[in-house]
């Protein structure tokens, strides 16, 4: 399954691996949301609620697409975040792990704080 993230600077799309969290994920398509950035992650809203699941990681490799479960949230990092030791990407908490971003990660640096940002399934 493939979605596109799109904000006012740019988008990117991501491929998700079919998981409980993806498919919930997909029924709610297209959400909009505002964006969140803490260090090098964005992160929104997705009106989702889903539990945590057995393979939940809590360091992931930029461009992760990830769903954390506090906060019924995108996560997606592509840098340090400020608990990461070094340049690690740690996220607040682990976070289901849904897929990750095609192209590069770092476009997402020119998503700001309170940016309108769009998820919907790419059906192309």
């Amino acid at each position: 399954m493939q979605i596109r993230i799109s904000w006012p600077a740019d988008h990117l799309t991501a491929t998700l691996e079919d998981t409980p969290t993806s498919r919930a994920l997909a029924k709610a398509l297209p959400i909009t949301s505002s964006a969140a950035t803490w260090g090098e992650e964005v992160y929104f809203d997705t009106g989702v609620s889903v539990e945590r699941e057995a393979g939940a990681e809590q360091v992931v490799d930029p461009g992760t697409v990830a769903f954390w479960t506090d906060g019924d949230a995108l996560a997606l990092p592509y840098g340090p975040t400020p608990i990461s030791r070094g340049e690690e990407c740690r996220l607040a908490s682990p976070c289901n792990l849904l897929g990750a971003l095609d192209g590069d990660p770092r476009r997402l640096a020119t998503v700001r704080n309170g940016d309108p940002i769009r998820v919907e399934l790419v059906t192309d």
